[in-house]
């Protein structure tokens, strides 16, 4: 078995709302200082292939990477937030509190097809990448690298760094980024 390339999943910095407060809030001050230290921090990698989600949390978040490897990041929406029912936000962030405590496979054939084209995505990556997304994506991609159906299988910080690295067309778990219990707003 040959490795393939190293994905660094990077979860976007801290919000400046919650999932039921702003449908696409951009970073707070706390969130910005987060997302330029860790590309000090991830400096030394060289640069990669930098990909975000459309979503501006994680548009924000690749900012600083794009500054320091002089590039301009790929808009992938393969890689945003898993898309939810409805239009209001409350019932948006009583959703997703709900459908986080349970299976891939209890949810509609809907989200269990995203779940497969972010992974699908993931899979077709050629070269070492990073990629700021979101913690359900995240949680998606380490579920499929451990044949793992919860839709929460560990719960990564803001600016955590998860490294999967491709292995004969499937995904493998180098290391899990930092860890801390997230709030749904």
């Amino acid at each position: 078995m040959t490795p393939g390339p190293k994905l660094y999943l990077i979860r976007h910095g801290q919000p400046q709302a919650g999932f039921g407060e702003d449908p696409d809030p951009g970073l707070d001050e706390r969130g910005r200082h987060q997302a330029a230290e860790l590309a000090k921090r991830l400096e030394p990698l060289g640069r990669l292939s930098l990909i975000t989600s459309p979503l501006r949390r994680a548009r924000d978040t690749a900012a600083p990477f794009e500054r320091l490897w002089k590039c301009e990041a790929r808009v992938e929406p393969a890689v945003a937030e898993i898309p939810s029912p409805g239009r209001e936000l409350a019932e948006r962030a009583a959703w997703i509190r709900r459908v986080l405590r349970g299976r891939w496979t209890e949810l509609p054939e809907l989200y269990q097809d995203w779940k497969a084209q972010l992974v699908a995505f993931l899979c077709g990556l050629r070269t070492p990448s990073l990629i700021t997304t979101h913690f359900v994506a995240i949680n998606a991609a380490v579920g499929a690298a451990r044949n793992d159906d919860r839709m929460v299988c560990f719960e990564p910080d803001h600016c955590s760094c998860t490294v999967l690295e491709q292995r004969d067309g499937s995904l493998r778990v180098v290391s899990l980024g930092r860890e801390r219990p997230t709030r749904i707003g």
